[in-house]
């Protein structure tokens, strides 16, 4: 018979940090690799209850389902000790949409830009929202081929988000580090920036330095360049 944590055990795993169970995401980012003939797989020898959003391939041995969402991303910033502030709204989809139904968020409004290059190689840059960016003069500025943006089916696989929900957040889900994130200089004079926190009912705020933070985390540190 499986372990079943009643309601109030469960309030407390979230509102302790000190108990709060990493996600199995993460667990298994840190776990050694192995192994099995021609795979290699990352194996959580510690593993002792049944794990949410992963498939058993042989004993002890997983595979992550998982894309974190909106709830997952804020527990794990919480875990971090990054402050923010998360407001919800009706869904946007331009950033028109989102000056007209986001309320009086301060702070810096961004737009994320979702881009692949000729060479197949994958990008993640992120403006403030009325910056003009030129494709043909970022493409020498960070040394990439030729960009056009990349396709909502690629934009699922890779960050885990839906067209309208584009966000430096996104880069949770890429645990591959396919994606180099771009960051406009002109962000870090703000004392607090605004994305979606992968999804578009929702904007979160966080600091300059909160953001570098949780890219760092993830392992995309970012090229900060001016735009």
């Amino acid at each position: 018979m499986g372990f079943e944590p009643t309601t109030s055990t469960l309030a407390r795993l979230r509102s302790t940090p000190e108990l709060r169970p990493l996600s199995p995401k993460w667990a298994l980012k840190n776990a050694p690799m192995i192994s099995i003939g021609q795979t290699f797989a990352r194996v959580n020898f510690e593993l002792l209850l049944p794990a949410v959003g992963l498939e058993g391939t042989e004993p002890g041995v997983y595979t992550s389902l998982m894309t974190f969402k909106c709830d997952d991303l804020l527990n794990h910033l919480d875990v971090l000790g990054i402050v923010t502030t998360t407001v919800n709204h009706p869904p946007v989809f331009t950033v028109e949409e989102s000056k007209r139904l986001r309320g009086d968020l301060l702070g810096a409004h961004t737009k994320n830009l979702f881009l692949k290059d000729k060479k197949g190689r994958l990008w993640l840059v992120i403006a403030q929202e009325d910056r003009h960016v030129d494709l043909k003069a970022l493409r020498k500025d960070i040394g990439a081929a030729q960009l056009s943006f990349g396709k909502p089916a690629l934009l699922s696989e890779v960050l885990g988000l839906e067209p309208g929900s584009v966000t430096p957040f996104g880069v949770i889900n890429d645990t591959e580090q396919q994606v180099t994130v771009i960051l406009d200089k002109g962000l870090l004079a703000f004392d607090a920036l605004n994305f979606h926190p992968l999804t578009n009912t929702a904007t979160t705020q966080i600091s300059p330095k909160g953001l570098q933070a949780f890219l760092g985390d993830t392992g995309h540190e970012p090229k900060i360049i001016s735009l």
